[in-house]
């Protein structure tokens, strides 16, 4: 079928206007500079078209077509129209509006004129359609497109498509544990079950050059990936209406308006069962048997079948986080030796021991936490978090804190090889020169400027006012947003400094006589957990209304490809998220008492809630609880998402059309009853892990089981995602990408963060400056009575002591259960004793403490920032045999293309100087007669 020069355009009155049609995909007439309906006419303003001015027969119009409609000819796998040659590269679906029930007057008439306007500028632009009618429901009607050989060959040279010139015997794969071939075969696919991809060398395709390219099967030259983007490519840009000299267009425009209910490529088979085809590859059967099933769970991924399945959009987020999970192997290992270090040592722990001695803990009486209802309490009945707390508060964490400072520069510098590596064997080094503008930017490209490189005139979506505009409404909605966090943070904390009153008063009394759960849960454990509680639904629920909000703003902003929008997406989300779930960490690790005063002139919120102090032992094990409560409750709840949902929403599905189950149903109609995965299904899937990465690495000093938790994730969410890719979702457009966008200056950031966060939590809310500072200093003279270093005493010598008679009026606490009120209480401050000329001030020790903390954060900061730079600088971003691949690749190409050139030069001269020639003896033969 050759391609038509006309379009169909459904003109329409306003008052015969519908409610279904937003603004993405509309544009004035007279200003569609980009958007074509014909690849060889690129202003719409020169196409010439027909007009439907009416709600007539658009069948009486003689430039109108429409599909063929076909019955279903029995075969459920098959990828072809019924004539069995035409290939299916995309499925529309829509529901036929004369079997619909009316929900408006004329708008299933308004639905059908549009659609068949869309179908009919399809055909028009060369593509082949065929439709038929649903087995299971006879409402809906599928319409099978075909793109023809010059259809494939006009866009994929539009669109820049790299394409096959000759096979390539350069790209050989050395592995570094090649001595250990005989362990890492167990690991590896099967490459009798999943073949090797042929190597080749590619250049972007073009028409006139087309004996260049290795074209030895015209149905296989493209691969169904390939004809998938290209036929999407058009659906995006096909125009179906005119309405006040504006024209509408898109498919994803008719899919949000209900006028079509699904547009997607096909799987080529079954998940469970290879393809009754032998000409199919059956790659969907072969991608679950050997990545998504659980039997599969220790192989390495096919990174290769699933670029070429799912496109390399998909099988760079698939290399990533089997990297990262690799990676974090080692970071696990370390971790779980720091932990271990620290729970078998945790009887060693001297200072817990004088906690949880009678004579010593047992006869400290500490003053009340919080005004008038909170009593005074002995230190031992913190004996059993001490305990806890001397694992995480070890030698270990610190030397888990300056590994975890090296490691992830090194996983960074190391992706960055290993993205290099993919972007040449997957052919994606120039991508960024061949990435088209998105439609809904063309579309609103309506104002000319003067390019800066070319001097030549080009459109554009707004001025540079209009951009700094948007960008300043944009930057401002974000900023709303994230202050609405900051106020639901501080929420939180005044939900704390009020609960904790209640558990000081009501715990002691509901736990009366039960000195098991009375010994675990404290008011400050209680308050914590039930605080973390409530930070973890805050967040879910934000998450979900953020997320609309921020597709709604960079909507607004306008990017101009999908790369451009997505990292502006990548960059919004973040920025919430990070405020979202890291705030309440950032409160309790740097924060929570620091500022509270201490018992004669506390510190208040709001003037009213007096500021919460941390443990004696500080607020590094509530911090730990903290992070396992979000990261916990996160992994349930996005598993709940991403696994339970789809699955239970397809048995649904398959539980409505039991009645067909007998029928035996089509390739396109078994796909359609499967999930959508949106435009932004991997978007989630990289925020979710960046999450969990700054998890990993911001607060890791206080939870260094934190990577091995992480770890376990990862296995699981590799398998998972494959699983519900495979299985419970309809195969996505692919799409090309060169890296992971913008999510690695993102972790580049969370890396230089961590340092700092780490150093700060280690100095600042653990107690392991203060025990060195007493080990060194204050245990023996000039400052202590020791005759050499220890750690006994150190608890006493933490604890400043407090008059109860300096106590105000509204800070008094209640009497013992006995009824006794003592005369002196302790609290967790360094401070000069009652009675002292300065009493009450900071003393020596607090100073010793505070320079020492600061020049730890120094130290620890400038170490790992240096071996961090030391590191970057000898780990090039690209080795150098991979250079060498893409410079003798590009060589190879040039001088291929050169030479045929030549060639077809030489036989054009060589054709010309016969003519010549001829004409020459022609001319001479009547004079020499």
């Amino acid at each position: 079928m050759q391609m038509m020069t006309r379009d169909v355009l459904l003109e329409m009155d306003q008052e015969e206007e519908d409610d279904d049609d937003g603004d993405i995909g509309d544009v004035a007439a007279s200003k569609r500079p980009f958007l074509t309906s014909h690849p060889s006419r690129p202003v719409l303003d020169n196409i010439e078209q027909t007009a439907v001015s009416s709600f007539g027969a658009l069948e009486s119009q003689p430039d109108f077509r429409t599909p063929e409609f076909e019955e279903f000819n029995g075969k459920p796998n098959s990828l072809f129209f019924n004539d069995g040659q035409r290939r299916i590269d995309f499925v529309l679906v829509y529901e036929d509006e004369s079997k619909k029930e009316t929900n408006k007057k004329g708008s299933n008439e308004k639905q059908r004129r549009k659609r068949q306007a869309y179908e009919s500028n399809l055909i028009c632009d060369g593509l082949h359609l065929e439709a038929t009618r649903s087995v299971l429901d006879d409402k809906l009607v599928f319409v099978k497109v075909h793109a023809p050989w010059e259809v494939l060959c006009t866009y994929a040279e539009i669109m820049h498509i790299k394409l096959p010139l000759k096979p390539n015997d350069l790209k050989t794969r050395s592995s570094a544990f090649g001595n250990f071939s005989w362990f890492t075969k167990v690991l590896q696919v099967d490459e009798s079950i999943i073949k090797p991809e042929q190597e080749f060398f590619t250049a972007p395709f073009e028409k006139n050059r087309m004996n260049d390219f290795y074209i030895q099967d015209r149905d296989t030259f493209f691969n169904p990936a390939t004809r998938s983007r290209i036929v999407y490519f058009i659906l995006s840009r096909v125009m179906y209406q005119i309405r006040d000299n504006v024209k509408k267009f898109g498919i994803n425009k008719l899919v949000s308006s209900g006028i079509y209910k699904a547009a997607f490529p096909l799987h080529d088979c079954t998940f469970n069962h290879k393809s009754e085809d032998v000409s199919c590859p059956s790659e969907r059967y072969l991608l679950y048997r050997e990545w998504a099933h659980p039997r599969s769970i220790y192989k390495k991924q096919p990174l290769d079948l699933i670029r070429k399945y799912y496109g390399e959009k998909i099988g760079i987020y698939f290399a990533w986080l089997g990297y990262y999970t690799q990676m974090l192997l080692l970071a696990a290992v370390v971790g779980v030796a720091c932990f271990l270090y620290g729970y078998f040592n945790q009887n060693n722990c001297t200072w817990s021991k004088e906690v949880c001695h009678p004579d010593i803990g047992g006869k400290i009486i500490m003053c009340p936490q919080c005004d008038k209802h909170c009593s005074f309490w002995n230190l031992n009945i913190t004996c059993e978090s001490s305990k806890k707390l001397c694992i995480f508060d070890s030698f270990g964490t610190l030397v888990f804190a300056v590994f975890m400072g090296i490691w992830v520069t090194l996983f960074l510098e190391f992706w960055k090889r290993r993205q290099a590596e993919l972007e040449y064997e997957w052919d994606t080094v120039e991508l960024q020169q061949e990435e088209q503008p998105r439609p809904e930017y063309e579309a609103q490209c309506t104002h000319v400027v003067i390019n800066e490189i070319t001097q030549e005139q080009e459109r554009v979506p707004f001025t540079t006012w209009g951009k700094c505009v948007r960008i300043t409404l944009c930057a401002s909605a974000v900023f709303f947003w994230i202050l609405l966090i900051i106020a639901s943070v501080i929420g939180i904390i005044v939900y704390r400094l009020s609960v904790f009153i209640v558990f000081s008063t009501k715990l002691p009394e509901t736990l009366n006589g039960t000195d098991s759960i009375q010994k675990y849960l404290t008011p400050q454990t209680a308050t914590s957990i039930t605080a973390s509680l409530i930070s973890f639904v805050i967040i879910m629920i934000l998450n979900i209304i953020y997320e609309k909000v921020a597709i709604m703003i960079t909507n607004f902003e306008l990017p101009r490809t999908q790369t451009d929008y997505e990292n502006s997406l990548t960059m919004k989300m973040f920025l919430f998220q990070f405020v979202n779930y890291y705030s309440s960490c950032f409160y309790i690790a740097f924060f929570k008492g620091k500022f509270v005063g201490y018992p004669g002139d506390p510190v208040y919120w709001l003037g009213k809630y007096r500021n919460e102090e941390c443990d004696p032992g500080g607020c590094l094990l509530e911090l730990t609880t903290q992070l396992t409560i979000i990261m916990g409750g996160k992994a349930i709840w996005n598993n709940i998402q991403e696994v339970l949902l789809p699955w239970v929403k397809n048995l649904i599905g398959r539980c409505r059309t039991v009645s067909g189950a007998e029928k035996m149903t089509p390739r396109w109609e078994q796909d359609y009853h499967l999930q959508l995965m949106g435009k932004l299904g991997l978007f989630y899937e990289y925020l979710e892990m960046i999450i969990q990465f700054g998890f990993v690495t911001l607060f890791v000093a206080s939870f260094p089981l934190a990577p091995l938790l992480a770890l376990v994730n990862n296995i699981l969410e590799i398998r998972v995602d494959a699983w519900k890719m495979t299985t419970q979702y309809r195969r996505m457009v692919p799409e090309k990408a060169q890296d992971i966008g913008a999510w690695q200056p993102i972790m580049q950031g969370i890396a230089i963060l961590a340092v700092v966060t780490n150093a700060m939590i280690i100095a600042f809310t653990s107690d392991m400056i203060p025990r060195l500072v007493y080990y060194w200093s204050f245990s023996v003279p000039p400052y202590g009575n020791h005759t050499h270093y220890t750690m006994e005493g150190y608890i006493n010598s933490t604890l400043s002591i407090f008059n109860v008679s300096d106590f105000k009026n509204q800070s008094k606490g209640n009497p013992d259960p006995k009824g006794v009120i003592p005369t002196t209480c302790r609290y967790r401050d360094f401070r000069n004793p009652p009675g002292h000329e300065q009493q009450y001030k900071h003393n020596i020790y607090y100073w010793h403490v505070i320079a020492a903390k600061l020049a730890f954060i120094i130290v620890m900061e400038h170490l790992i920032y240096s071996v961090k730079f030391f590191v970057s600088y000898a780990i090039p971003d690209v080795s150098k045999s991979t250079k060498s691949k893409i410079k003798r690749e590009k060589y190879l190409t040039q001088k291929l293309l050169r030479e045929n050139h030549l060639k077809d030069m030489t036989k054009n001269m060589g054709v010309i100087a016969e003519r010549m020639g001829a004409v020459v003896e022609n001319n001479l033969r009547p004079k020499l007669e």
